[in-house]
């Protein structure tokens, strides 16, 4: 269980590279995803998702 661990962590790190995408960022949206999975509403994933997204773009932003 724990190499397939590995595995999923170093592709999901190959493809960000790839992707030109943030891994911290990457994990924070499927953290947040994680955490409304089991709920019986999952109202408010789509708002906590995009506050992520913006903050990464502020970021960026603030960074040119």
């Amino acid at each position: 269980m724990e190499n397939k661990i590995k595995a999923d962590n170093e592709l999901l790190k190959d493809l960000c590279i790839q992707y030109d995408l943030s891994l911290e960022k990457m994990l924070n949206l499927l953290e947040t995803v994680k955490e409304y999975q089991f709920k019986d509403r999952r109202t408010g994933v789509y708002e906590a998702l995009k506050e992520i997204i913006k903050s990464d773009l502020k970021i960026t932003t603030n960074e040119v």
